[in-house]
């Protein structure tokens, strides 16, 4: 519905263009009636109606001035001049606003019906045209934007477009950078997510991001400095949160390029950020994301899986589940997943490998153990699952919790002696990222009861002890004058050197570097 704004210093007669015509058929609205100069165009330039029936003769500013200043202040809408005599000045003065009918008192109706039809049809045409080439720029953007990434605008060199071209598309910035982002889960489908509120930011005409899908996959460019550090700020709140299960954000996984400078280097930033992807299978418990940072710890893997480390792992397995030999078990497994993210292989050939070891190593199993004290899932399980799993790590996790089961129903293993293997498993891994939720299967036992069995038999909860661990052992390391503070961190599993500072003033009472200073005093 286009609107109509009636401006005449004489009531009745704006009553009377009211009800002259049926506005509704025509497609008009009232947006509001004048009956001055100055209070018309006030309501010109707030409400911008469609159709202004505008006296020539108003009190305070008169018609041909309030065409020119709404003009010059930018508005585009449609006049019909109303006037009391014909004055060939006006109607020439009104032409050059743009101004297309002058019509006199007393208006004739079917005049008045033709002209407003007229401008009527003519809006129509201009939304139109106006929507088309909205909806032509919208698809030479997505394919500017697709030849962009890809490096094909690089390529082709002659593009025919100027910068004018590319700043009316939005894409002339600063600094430039490509996000990926993926859902996974039970019900991605489901989740919805807008970057602009994750990023507590606003896209208005798409200035801070454009969005876009490519192979299937979530492709965001990032455009200028403010939209990188709320990006930014976003990531460092995102890695150090912990998510509710079932929570939308738990759902997520995006990777990101180096910012760039240039619109023909963004395709540099995608190919990061598409490289990154790819490696989502091989993520740590809980990791949402993966920078460019993480890139030359990706380098080509020369490593392919084979099927003699398939037998060697099945081999060393089946020997420990006979020994009933759980820290040799866990350590095992360790190896497997470290061995696994190092080769060149696809991800699907990573699960043929883990689901072919699984069924041998239960087909070895089966032989020392009556099938009667067995607790496998059938085979079709155990494909099943592994092809579900989203991560590297569930799918030893999963493995060897059904391999402590079978340990559990025939292990006579003591509580006391379990203790002792993953306290010495501390000793041997408390440089990585050791967590409760992880080490608990390795052993047999799900997180909570472990943590409980571990907190009365030590004296203190999981993290507590591996955080002293970590500083006994970073102690001796500051005794080495040759290591640096920052490092010393690194070496025992802390991977931002003021947490480390806030741990070690804790147990200790001072610094590391007050700690060092103190060792010198005491030589």
């Amino acid at each position: 519905m286009e609107t109509l704004l009636i401006a005449d210093d004489e009531k009745s007669i704006r009553d009377g263009l009211k009800c002259i015509l049926d506005w509704e058929a025509l497609g008009f609205a009232l947006c509001g009636e004048a009956a001055n100069g100055e209070a018309a165009l006030s309501s010109i330039l707030k409400n911008n109606p469609s159709l202004v029936l505008l006296d020539i003769r108003m009190p305070k500013l008169n018609g041909i001035d309030i065409i020119r200043i709404a003009r010059e202040q930018g508005y585009n809408g449609r006049f019909i001049i109303l006037s009391g005599y014909s004055d060939f000045s006006y109607a020439q003065a009104a032409i050059r606003y743009g101004v297309e009918y002058y019509l006199t008192k007393p208006l004739d109706e079917d005049e008045l019906l033709d002209a407003v039809n007229t401008i009527r049809k003519s809006i129509e045409q201009e939304h139109q045209r106006s929507d088309n080439i909205a909806l032509y720029r919208e698809k030479a953007k997505d394919v500017i934007l697709h030849e962009l990434i890809t490096g094909v605008w690089k390529k082709d060199g002659d593009t025919g477009l100027s910068s004018a071209d590319f700043r009316s598309l939005e894409l002339i910035s600063d600094v430039y950078q490509v996000v990926i982002y993926e859902k996974f889960g039970t019900s991605p489908e489901n989740n919805s997510y807008n970057f602009a509120d994750m990023l507590s930011i606003t896209n208005s005409g798409n200035h801070s991001f454009e969005h876009f899908e490519k192979d299937s996959k979530n492709v965001i460019l990032l455009k200028g400095s403010f939209a990188l550090r709320r990006f930014e700020d976003f990531l460092n709140r995102y890695e150090r949160s912990d998510f509710e299960p079932g929570s939308p954000l738990d759902t997520l996984f995006l990777t990101y390029g180096h910012p760039v400078e240039n619109l023909d280097e963004i395709c540099l930033s995608y190919d990061e950020a598409y490289t990154l992807i790819q490696r989502r299978f091989f993520c740590i418990q809980g990791q949402h994301t993966l920078g460019y940072e993480q890139l030359p710890a990706m380098t080509l893997h020369s490593l392919l899986i084979s099927d003699e480390k398939l037998q060697a792992y099945c081999d060393t397995l089946t020997n420990c589940v006979q020994a009933g030999n759980r820290k040799q078990l866990a350590a095992t497994f360790h190896s497997l997943e470290e061995y696994l993210q190092s080769v060149g292989n696809s991800i699907a050939s990573v699960r043929l490998f883990l689901t072919d070891l699984f069924l041998q190593l239960k087909e070895c199993v089966s032989k020392t153990y009556s099938s009667s004290r067995l607790s496998f899932p059938s085979n079709s399980a155990i494909i099943e699952r592994i092809n579900n799993c989203h991560y590297l790590y569930e799918i030893i996790l999963y493995i060897s919790e059904q391999v402590k089961s079978v340990m559990d129903g025939s292990d006579s293993s003591s509580r006391d002696s379990i203790l002792d293997d993953i306290l010495s498993y501390i000793d041997n891994n408390y440089q990585n990222n050791i967590k409760l939720e992880t080490i608990a299967p390795l052993f047999g036992y799900n997180s909570a009861y472990l943590g409980k069995l571990f907190t009365k038999a030590i004296g203190e909860n999981f993290n507590s002890y591996v955080d002293h661990r970590r500083i006994e052992h970073s102690k001796k390391l500051l005794e080495q004058r040759s290591i640096k503070v920052y490092e010393v961190s690194e070496l025992v599993g802390y991977k931002n050197v003021d947490y480390f500072h806030k741990k070690f003033k804790k147990y200790v009472g001072i610094s590391p570097a007050e700690y060092r200073k103190q060792l010198k005093l005491d030589d």
